[in-house]
């Protein structure tokens, strides 16, 4: 297996008769546009006594309960099989961004429990998976060479983490990687960034049972795919509650900026890091036999600023590869499983 090219670059109160009158009156000669008169007389019963309708403090009703599930909004989706896994099947569809304008592939997997009786009024957290390299027109995390959907459910039945939706997009419109997107609006380009932040939830949202809120939802990626992650939860703390960076970098480099520095420095997961605005949990990984990614990796994890929380994994001898990137899913299951919530129901 060729290794994947390494980028460089958070009152109960009842008033008798006369006293009612009399506070009525007192306040109406203060002009205070408080209790009149009239309103003190219709807090008396017939003939003077208290009215004994109950007001809606007195209400012994008890407020709903928030909602924990966010049902499909609809409209549904042209989901067409791709492949068969041992933890059911892959599907994708092809999205036209209402927001963005841009339209790519977006494969899916249910886990089985999604649809089970058993978890029928329930909502599922979501996790969406970035490819390394260019990633136009396909996603390795849709393949055999990480099976992240096998290993989820089996660590889902074990107890140890849960069992999310997986979504995972393309990255890029084209092979070419001088017209990379790097998951972002570049000035002039197909607003990638909209694409994934705001288009792609939607999506998810119109289609599928979800948990309510940002606490359901995780990014992770690898490589190219890490820079993504990370990029993407720093910017939207609001949408991501999680992000588990693999084996990345941070540094847009891609030919597009060219002439958009301030734009591109706004997309950097090194300034973005820095800036202490996101309240967001971060794993980010490096394997332990490349020393300039280690380096790199480090380097980047003390910039992160609270609110962000950020840990290190250094997979033992790992290299900058698919099959050593597979060796680290159970590991990032179970982070996530820790650090995102778990299907919720609104009972």
């Amino acid at each position: 297996m060729q290794p994947l090219p390494l980028r460089t670059t958070r009152t109960r109160a009842v008033l008798a008769g006369a006293a009612a009158l009399a506070l009525a009156s007192s306040l109406a000669a203060c002009g205070s546009g408080g209790t009149t008169a009239g309103d003190a007389k219709a807090a008396l019963g017939p003939g003077g006594g208290a009215s004994t309708t109950p007001s809606a403090a007195q209400s012994s009703t008890p407020p709903p309960k928030p909602k924990k599930v966010l049902q499909p909004t609809g409209p549904a989706a042209d989901l067409a099989k791709v492949r068969d896994t041992a933890a059911g099947p892959i599907m994708v569809t092809r999205l036209t961004g209402a927001k963005s304008g841009v339209t790519g592939q977006v494969w899916v997997w249910l886990p089985p429990q999604y649809n089970d009786p058993k978890y029928k009024d329930y909502g599922f957290p979501v996790l969406t998976l970035y490819a390394g390299g260019q990633s136009a027109g396909y996603n390795t995390w849709t393949d055999n060479q990480l099976p992240i959907q096998e290993i989820d459910n089996q660590l889902a039945a074990a107890g140890r983490t849960h069992p999310f939706i997986m979504i995972m997009p393309v990255q890029n419109l084209e092979s070419n990687e001088a017209k990379a997107l790097e998951c972002s609006d570049i000035p002039g380009q197909p607003k990638m960034g909209t694409w994934m932040a705001e288009d792609i939830p939607d999506f998810v949202r119109a289609n599928f049972r979800t948990v309510k809120g940002r606490d359901g939802w995780a990014v992770a990626g690898a490589s190219t795919g890490a820079f993504c992650s990370a990029k993407l939860a720093l910017q939207h703390p609001d949408v991501f509650k999680a992000a588990v960076p693999i084996d990345g970098y941070w540094n847009p480099d891609s030919p597009l900026w060219k002439g958009h520095e301030q734009e591109r420095v706004a997309n950097s997961p090194d300034a973005l890091a820095a800036a202490g605005k996101a309240d967001v949990r971060i794993l980010a990984t490096a394997g332990g036999a490349n020393a300039y990614e280690t380096r790199l990796v480090k380097a980047w994890i003390a910039k992160v600023a609270a609110p962000a929380t950020v840990e290190y994994y250094e997979q033992p001898g790992g290299k900058h590869l698919t099959s050593d990137f597979k060796k680290m899913i159970p590991a990032i299951l179970e982070w996530l499983g820790k650090n995102v919530t778990g299907p919720q129901n609104d009972d």
